[in-house]
C-alpha cells in the first residue's frame, strides 16, 4: 500500500518508516499538518498514519475535515494520548483503529493488514486464486503447495492486484501504489516487476489490457 505518516517524533517516524519499508509499502513522511495537507493534495494514499499532536495543529480536527469532506483513506491514530476520552473522539472522528505509544512495530504491521482488508470487503487473511494460496496476513504464498519468495516490492504489486479484481490497472496508478514522492523510477520498472510475477506465480495471473494497463486474471 501506499502510506501516508503524520509524525513529528523523529525518532519514531524513522523507526516507523523503516518498518512500512521493510512491509513492502510505498511510505511518505510529513512531519506537519501543512505538509499531510499538501500531500494528500497531490497524491492518493491507501492508508495514513496520524499522530494527534502535531506542531500546527491537533490531529482531531484535521481528520474530521478529512472526513466532512469526503476522503474516506483508512486512517489509524498513533499518540501518546491514552485517556479513554481521548480514544473515543479519535473513533468518533472517523479513525479506523487507536494505538498507544510505545507500541510494538509488528503489531502496527498486522493492524495495518487488518484495517486494509476491512476496507477491500474481504476480513479472510487466506485468499485463494487458483492454484496460489495467499496469505495476507502472514505475507507468503503456495503456489501448488510448495513456497514462492517475493520481494516486498514484487509483494506489494500483487497486492495492489488483489485488492482490485477485475479492474484494469494503469502503469501510472501502480506507479503510485508502490512508489512515494522521493523515489526514483525507472520507465520500465512496472513492466519489470510484472514479467518477474509472472514468472513466480504463472502467466495468467496478470493479464496485459494493451494500452491501458494490467488486470489480475481469473482464478
Amino acid at each position: 500500500m501506499r502510506i501516508l505518516l503524520i509524525e513529528d517524533d523523529a525518532i519514531l517516524g524513522a523507526a516507523v518508516f523503516d518498518q512500512l519499508k521493510a512491509d513492502g509499502h510505498s511510505a511518505d513522511w510529513a512531519m506537519r499538518l501543512d505538509k499531510a495537507r499538501d500531500a494528500l493534495a497531490v497524491g492518493a494514499f491507501d492508508l495514513i498514519l496520524l499522530d494527534l499532536m502535531l506542531p500546527d495543529g491537533h490531529g482531531v480536527p484535521f481528520l474530521k475535515t478529512l472526513r466532512a469532506g469526503g476522503n474516506v483513506t483508512p486512517v489509524i491514530i498513533l499518540t501518546a494520548l491514552d485517556q479513554v476520552s481521548d480514544r473515543i473522539a479519535g473513533l468518533n472522528a472517523g479513525a479506523d483503529d487507536y494505538m498507544v505509544k510505545p507500541f510494538d512495530l509488528h503489531e502496527l504491521s498486522a493492524r495495518i493488514g487488518s484495517v486494509a482488508r476491512r476496507y477491500t470487503g474481504n476480513p479472510n487473511p487466506i485468499i485463494r486464486h487458483g492454484d496460489l494460496e495467499i496469505d495476507l496476513a502472514g505475507r507468503t504464498i503456495l503456489r501448488a503447495g510448495k513456497a514462492v519468495e517475493l520481494t516486498a516490492r514484487e509483494w506489494a504489486l500483487f497486492e495492489a492486484f488483489l485488492h482490485a479484481p477485475g479492474r484494469v490497472l494503469s502503469r501510472g496508478q501502480l506507479e503510485e501504489h508502490l512508489y512515494s514522492f522521493d523515489d526514483a523510477i525507472e520507465s520500465n520498472s512496472i513492466e519489470v516487476h510484472v514479467s518477474r510475477l509472472r514468472k513466480k506465480l504463472g502467466r495468467e495471473v496478470i493479464l496485459t489490457e494493451r494500452g491501458l494497463g494490467y488486470r489480475l486474471g481469473r482464478a
